[in-house]
């Protein structure tokens, strides 16, 4: 059967650097490197034969004997792309293996034994809605979740109570299987899980009724839900060591609580700062005021200039949000004045406003694009 295109091997065309060779070796080598594939006996085939496509294309000199007769390799030194491991294409792929062995099950000779060991318990993740203020002042709420817990009737083993786990006749109760494969690199020994009992090393014949023989059952717990000042919208609380039960012997996972905050009818946040709007009328704008100003922490008296024009902004420092994890500092509250014009007065009123009017040199005989009003028509 013909030898596969080195080039082609690796997924890269002929003019490829040795950057682009060396990190599509890496890439290939990962994918079908057979600790990562069990159960696919034709892993091992194209690990090997991506190995071999690299060592022969990251040497220069094997290159352009390649480049030029192929797998044939006539007018070459003779013994084969794989046949010896002289220049930089081995000194590279020892390290790109070495490299990558940590994410392997182990080399023979390097390091050896790949079992992972139990499990820890998985994390758990829930959400609860709290409103505005919660964020301002922080608090408490008291949650209900159904966690994954050890099981009382047989302890976390899955075991009927009275009968025992035997061990596994395909790994021997070690939990792990060694495989042996030759590469360009010689005899490769990799360890992966033993599929019989999934890397327990233990086969249960008689299940514990209650958890199914999964050690493991759902039991409902309170958690106290600790909300700290200046949390944001969609952040998360962490809670170590509070989420699902692992193996036995192994530590629980954790328990992150997201935090939604309900929008404000007023306030509208944007990090640690707080933004409203606030009405006045015409004549708080022209002759100043006193202004009773919402916060988030109770009402602030504010005075505004006579002349004050619409869309002026005020900020009251402090008055912002909390600083997560140091609440004792706190964002502004921006305050944008809104004027509002009356839809309706009376005769009096529109009288006022006519003298007013006069007296600033204004014309009402014309107005709304030249159409006489109702002030016109009053005034002929």
């Amino acid at each position: 059967m013909a030898k596969q295109d080195y080039y082609e091997t690796l997924g890269i065309n002929k003019g490829a650097s040795e950057e682009e060779i060396k990190k599509a070796y890496r890439q290939a080598a990962k994918k079908h490197h057979p600790d990562n594939n069990p159960g696919d006996e034709g892993a091992a085939a194209r690990f090997s034969a991506a190995s071999e496509a690299y060592e022969a294309l990251s040497d220069p000199d094997k290159r352009a004997r390649y480049d030029r007769f192929g797998h044939t390799q006539q007018g070459g030194g003779g013994g084969g792309y794989g046949g010896g491991f002289r220049g930089t294409g081995f000194d590279d792929l020892e390290e790109i293996l070495r490299g990558m062995a940590g994410g392997f099950g182990g080399f023979g000779g390097r390091g050896g034994g790949g079992r992972r060991g139990p499990a820890r318990g998985n994390d758990v993740e829930a959400t609860i809605t709290v409103d505005f203020m919660d964020a301002v002042k922080g608090g408490e709420r008291d949650i209900e979740l159904s966690i994954k817990d050890i099981c009382d009737s047989c302890k976390g083993s899955g075991v009927k109570a009275g009968t025992v786990a035997e061990n596994c006749g395909g790994c021997g109760g070690s939990g792990q299987v060694r495989q042996t494969m030759q590469t360009i690199l010689g005899y490769m020994e990799t360890t992966t899980a033993c599929k019989t009992c999934r890397g327990t090393g233990k086969i249960i014949r008689e299940k514990c009724a209650p958890c199914g023989g999964r050690g493991k059952v759902a039991k409902p717990r309170t958690i106290v839900v600790k909300i700290p000042k200046g949390i944001e919208n969609g952040q998360h609380i962490k809670y170590t060591g509070q989420g699902e039960a692992g193996e036995i012997g192994t530590p629980r996972g954790d328990l992150y609580i997201r935090i939604m905050v309900s929008p404000h009818k007023v306030f509208k946040r944007k990090g640690i700062h707080v933004f409203m709007e606030k009405n006045i009328s015409f004549a708080q704008a022209t002759l100043g005021a006193e202004l009773t100003i919402e916060t988030p922490y109770g009402d602030e008296k504010h005075t505004i200039q006579p002349g004050t024009q619409p869309e002026t902004t005020v900020t009251l420092k402090g008055k912002g949000m909390p600083l997560l994890n140091a609440p004792s500092r706190s964002g502004d509250l921006l305050v944008t004045l809104k004027l509002v014009v009356p839809k309706t007065i009376n005769d009096s009123q529109k009288e006022l406003l006519r003298q007013f009017a006069s007296e600033g040199g204004e014309d009402l005989e014309n107005i709304d694009n030249g159409k006489k009003g109702f002030f016109g028509k009053r005034k002929k």
